[in-house]
């Protein structure tokens, strides 16, 4: 029997990340290389996704930034913006823990959720990769019956 890749959800942070100049700041700058590095080293290993929203966010701003970001996507299997999904992310909002400002990365969360994702990787660690709001996203996740994906940041999905 062949095993399945586990999925991992690319956050637009991550697309960010990989397609800027490297940062005067250092922390900006060592997330852009872990990015990087995990993006040459580990990414195969995975099957990766994006969502409409990923696509969208990636699109816009700067024209060349834009260029840059898209041609990153390129390839990668796109998830539709079900009506489930957006349901489950305006609930991730009205019950606590993503703000209303944040709504669309309720809606990553609730993409990922939705398609049985295993991994949501992001630099987004205010309102996804955030230990304090991981336990109550997961059970409302979990009350709405869907398995929550391990929310993380590329340096946690480094293996050795």
């Amino acid at each position: 029997m062949i095993a399945m890749k586990q999925r991992v959800y690319v956050e637009t942070s991550v697309i960010s990340y990989l397609a800027s100049r490297p940062a005067r700041d250092l922390i900006v700058a060592a997330h852009q290389e872990l990015t990087r590095e995990w993006w040459d080293e580990r990414s195969s290993g995975f099957e990766l996704v994006i969502s409409e929203l990923v696509e969208q966010e990636a699109e816009a701003g700067d024209p060349d930034a834009s260029r840059l970001r898209l041609a990153t996507i390129q390839g990668i299997a796109i998830l539709a913006l079900s009506d489930e999904a957006v349901s489950i992310a305006e609930h991730l909002v009205g019950s606590g823990p993503i703000p209303r400002d944040a709504a669309a990365d309720a809606l990553h969360i609730a993409v990922a959720a939705v398609n049985g994702v295993d991994y949501l990787l992001t630099w987004n660690c205010k309102h996804l990769a955030n230990a304090a709001l991981r336990v109550q996203i997961a059970a409302l996740l979990e009350d709405a019956g869907y398995a929550c994906p391990v929310i993380c940041t590329p340096e946690e999905l480094m293996e050795g």
